[in-house]
């Protein structure tokens, strides 16, 4: 080598030795990752269409994300993001995409979020390995995938080691994969702010419901009562012509038909019908969830002291579920119909998890709908602050009296 030559005394890797180095790397990685229990996770194994009963949108959103992480896989470069709720496959596409960069020969590092700090904590009493070996050895691999992303511990600790690793990733164009269940906005500012760079991070959301779980036959969740609304649709709604009911009522029954209508057809911001028991609140609600149903999207519609209760049924020894994936699976579902919202009387911790519902729907502006026969003043004044906000809540009023039918009136009547 002439002394004028750029690499004269620096040392260098002997190149009979580079690819045993990189074989050792690659192995460490998978190792590391404890990929050998995701070696069934394929694209091949995956089923981009779904199960069988969801919607043509829930679907699309499957094919799109299938789509989207196996040409990653082919070419890993900048940042893939993908959001949806707990076993819509997230998951299973994180691991396709390492196992299939790990058999062309790329070092790989898959880690939940949380096994990652854990292994960083782990360096402080270990002999063998420093934290800052430890440290380099993850912000540094040339691929990391990394799932469940907002499961950690968010102390300050936790949000500082994120940032650091997500910076430097950033900084130096290191191919990374981030799946999460949360929204964009419940992410801390600082590592939000990496995840929201458009020209260097590819977003997809998976719409899908959860494929290991129940639902009815048009993919709506096994919470949801829409089936029992099936037949409240706007085709089969009731204006009372015959009922002789004064003109404000009319209209005010009229104006919340076309609200209702119209908002079914782009369910943006929260729609908040109010009136008395029995004068059409829910039949309006469920004929948009209906129509949404209809047309593919997923839909939860349910009684508030219904959401309550499946909620407490979780802390039953005998729960097929977890309090905190069912509360996630309510809270962050596409557009939820949340039928007669009621406070007055309610106990301290159910107030509380409506008020979490409800804070959390309006931070993530995710689309809701809403109806109450309570005074808004009876309402926890935590929910009248958010119901009432006219930048994203639309309140309609049904003035009409409870409809009881013509066989009742005449009863009345003698």
């Amino acid at each position: 080598m002439l002394i004028d030559h750029p690499q004269f005394g620096k040392l260098e890797i002997c190149t009979c030795l580079d690819e045993v180095i990189k074989n050792r790397i690659r192995s460490r990685l998978f190792q590391f990752s404890n990929l050998d229990k995701l070696e069934h996770l394929t694209f091949e194994t995956f089923n981009p269409k779904g199960r069988i009963g969801i919607g043509d949108l829930q679907k699309d959103s499957l094919q799109a994300a299938f789509n989207l992480a196996r040409d990653f896989a082919n070419s890993p470069k900048g940042w893939l993001f993908i959001q949806g709720r707990f076993g819509s496959g997230k998951t299973h596409l994180a691991a396709a995409i390492a196992n299939k960069c790990v058999s062309n020969g790329i070092p790989t590092l898959f880690l939940t979020v949380p096994d990652l700090l854990d292994s960083l904590r782990f360096t402080f009493n270990d002999k063998d390995v420093s934290f800052e070996e430890r440290f380099d050895q993850i912000r540094e691999a040339p691929l990391m995938i990394l799932d469940d992303f907002g499961t950690q511990s968010a102390t300050e600790w936790a949000k500082e080691k994120l940032f650091q690793i997500l910076n430097f990733r950033y900084v130096n164009n290191l191919p990374m994969v981030v799946t999460t269940n949360l929204a964009l906005a419940e992410i801390d500012g600082r590592l939000r702010s990496r995840l929201e760079e458009h020209e260097f991070v590819r977003h997809i959301k998976i719409s899908a419901p959860d494929y290991r779980r129940v639902a009815d036959e048009r993919g709506q969740h096994e919470l949801s009562s829409l089936e029992l609304h099936s037949k409240q649709t706007f085709g089969t709604f009731n204006f009372r012509q015959k009922e002789k009911m004064l003109p404000d009522n009319v209209k005010s029954l009229e104006d919340s038909f076309k609200l209702a209508q119209a908002y079914s057809e782009d369910p943006s911001g929260w729609l908040v019908i109010s009136g008395l028991h029995g004068c059409g609140k829910t039949h309006l609600a469920a004929a948009i969830a209906n129509y949404r149903a209809s047309q593919g999207h997923q839909v939860m519609f349910i009684v508030t002291h219904d959401l309550l209760d499946h909620l407490r049924a979780t802390f039953s020894p005998t729960s097929a579920i977890s309090y905190d994936r069912l509360f996630d699976e309510i809270r962050s579902t596409n557009l939820l119909v949340l039928d007669d919202l009621r406070s007055k009387g309610a106990s301290s911790w159910a107030r509380e998890k409506l008020i979490q519902l409800i804070d959390f729907r309006y931070n993530s502006s995710l689309s809701t709908v809403i109806t109450t026969a309570e005074k808004f003043e009876d309402l926890d004044p935590s929910l009248q602050s958010r119901i009432k906000d006219e930048s994203i809540s639309t309140i309609v009023t049904i003035s009409a009296p409870a409809y009881r039918g013509r066989a009742a009136r005449r009863r009345s009547k003698r």
